[in-house]
């Protein structure tokens, strides 16, 4: 199993600059401002790096949609450190175990694309990280490896919406976390209208073994590109949350590609024995799997190909006895809960699905509601400003889709 971020986990003071310098922590950013910028780019599009924080579009990719300095001197990096998917909880881990690996990433893509500025927002709750984060920036600062960069902490305030770049972005400049209708995109015209790169914690933190093994090393380690397939590969590792019922829950690392089962075996598999029924693949707002799919593989353009989605790496196996409408209530009501109201479809779409929901658990329900729900999350998806009102539209939809059964039986005169 290819370790990479999780390579020195067993050290116990790997937070620590020492340690992490011990380790050959810093040698890359050292070698990447001895490079040109681009030169730095390059490198990452030869990674095929994807972005890990659930969107899988080629880091390099965003990267070069930066304006030149010349038209945009001032541009900043963030650091989308804002994990509120359920089901997800490796940015925490990476966060709290190896903070100057994260830091060094981000200088990195601050040389990468000429930024003076970085920060790093993180999610409210995440108060021992940020801790341990405050205290990584000031050994970093007062070893003089920020250079001439500045590097900010900033807190969140518990929006699940914040989670997205643009609300994000909003959330920063003190604004209420509404996302953005592109375009402009954020690489444009993002934090105080500048451009701004957003990458998550597990992306960035791929950069130092990137910049110091190579780019082309990187990308065998994952799935290559098949141009004839028009298939753009995803390099390197993928870190993954893996939950529900199974033996041995946690975070573990793979390289992409690796099947969905190997996950589960890690994982201990099932618990108690019992037999898989579900599967969640990149947190609470992908689209199910069922047992019968376990063997795809675990990379963003196969799993797109299977129906759902990698998203941000929250692995959830449910077993034989979870009942699939009772998930899809529970996975509604918090969308509902954390819609930002800015999108009628998505506020009122989503009341709508949980009401229906509600009426069918209470064994309430009406002839017309699993048609119904499917004719709501069709004028939902799509039909929205981001991805939490698409995700409102399809879970539901998929859940009564691959578990008809679970949803029938509360349906009188329903088949």
């Amino acid at each position: 199993m290819t370790k990479i971020l999780t390579a020195h986990f067993d050290e116990s003071k790997l937070h620590e600059l020492e340690t992490y310098r011990r380790l050959g922590g810093y040698e890359a950013l050292k070698k990447a401002r001895e490079m040109a910028p681009a030169a730095v780019q390059d490198e990452v599009k030869k990674s095929n790096l994807r972005g890990l924080g659930g969107a899988g579009f080629p880091t390099g990719g965003k990267w070069s949609t930066v304006p030149p300095v010349e038209k945009a001197p001032e541009r900043f990096v963030v650091v989308n450190c804002d994990e509120s998917e359920p089901g997800c909880f490796k940015d925490r881990v990476l966060v709290h175990r190896a903070p100057h690996q994260l830091i060094e990433g981000l200088l990195i893509a601050c040389h990468a694309i000429s930024a003076k500025r970085g920060f790093i927002f993180i999610r409210g709750e995440y108060r021992v990280q940020y801790r341990v984060l405050e205290k990584a920036l000031a050994e970093a600062k007062a070893a003089g490896l920020c250079g001439e960069v500045q590097l900010e902490l900033m807190r969140g305030a518990g929006a699940y919406i914040s989670g997205l770049d643009t609300a994000l972005l909003e959330t920063m400049e003190g604004k209420k976390a509404w996302p953005r209708q592109p375009p402009p995109f954020p690489t444009v015209a993002g934090l105080m209208g500048k451009p701004t790169v957003v990458n998550n914690v597990e992306t960035l933190s791929m950069l130092p073994h990137i910049v110091k093994n190579g780019g082309e090393w990187f990308a065998k380690i994952g799935v290559l590109p098949n141009p004839e397939k028009k298939i753009p590969g995803s390099g390197g590792t993928a870190v993954y949350s893996v939950s529900g019922d199974v033996e041995k829950p946690g975070v573990y690392e793979f390289p992409m590609g690796t099947p969905l089962r190997a996950i589960l075996e890690a994982a201990g598999g099932m618990r108690g024995g019992k037999a898989l029924k579900c599967v969640i693949p990149g947190g609470a707002s992908t689209p199910p799997l069922t047992a019968a799919e376990l063997d795809i593989h675990m990379d963003f353009d196969s799993v797109r190909a299977a129906g759902s989605f990698l998203g941000a790496g929250g692995v959830i196996f449910l077993d034989e006895t979870r009942d699939m409408a009772e998930i899809a209530h529970n996975i509604e009501r918090f969308l509902s809960h954390e819609s930002c109201g800015q999108c009628t479809p998505c506020r009122e779409g989503s009341e709508w699905t949980v009401r229906i929901l509600d009426r069918v658990l209470e064994g309430k329900g009406h002839q017309n509601d699993l048609p119904n729900l499917q004719r709501i999350g069709e004028n939902i998806t799509g039909k929205v400003i981001c991805a939490l009102g698409d995700t409102v539209g399809m879970v539901t939809r998929a859940y009564i889709t691959k578990f008809p059964d679970d949803f029938k039986k509360r349906v009188p005169n329903n088949g």
